[in-house]
């Protein structure tokens, strides 16, 4: 007597690669402060993804990125214009997912909310779709474009859903 064929259900085309949530944070420092006015602006962004889960790599746990980025004209003005955007995240287990994407960025209540949609485009989840939600408070950034204020550093949480490619 044989025992009965156990057959696993199919896998979903669309099953997440990877979930980061909170306390995911990202800081975003502006050298010199962001004002009204566009200056020659530095930016340093630092991103910690954790915890993370992913069912294809299950010791994966977390990733981080960093990047120092120089605008010649930069102003407060300009945290809600929409830009493409290219990344790395680098993950615990020292793989590295290469994503390029578009941002949108809005202002919901006392929150700027930034969302990355895009694609992985190289290294791990290549081929799976992105979205990455940044929500930090708006209140230094609503009395920047006033001409009251100045904004040196935005600290946000994260979100991030890399759905796989395949």
């Amino acid at each position: 007597m044989t025992a009965p064929a156990v057959m696993a259900p199919p896998a979903a085309a669309d099953a997440l690669g990877v979930t980061c949530g909170p306390p995911s944070s990202q800081t975003s420092t502006f050298t010199p402060p962001l004002t009204n006015t566009p200056q020659p602006v530095t930016v340093q962004v630092s991103t910690q993804y954790g915890p993370c889960t992913a069912a294809s790599a299950p010791g994966l746990t977390s990733g981080s990125r960093t990047a120092a980025i120089s605008y010649p004209n930069r102003s407060c003005l300009d945290l809600l214009d929409s830009s493409p955007l290219t990344f790395t995240i680098t993950w615990n287990t020292g793989q590295k997912s290469t994503i390029s994407g578009n941002t949108t960025a809005t202002v919901v209540g006392a929150a700027l909310v930034v969302t990355v949609t895009g694609n992985v485009t190289s290294g791990l989840f290549q081929g799976g779709s992105v979205i990455q939600t940044v929500t930090g408070p708006a209140t230094d950034i609503t009395l920047c474009t006033l001409g009251l204020g100045t904004v040196s550093s935005i600290y946000s949480l994260v979100t991030l859903q890399i759905q796989s490619g395949s």
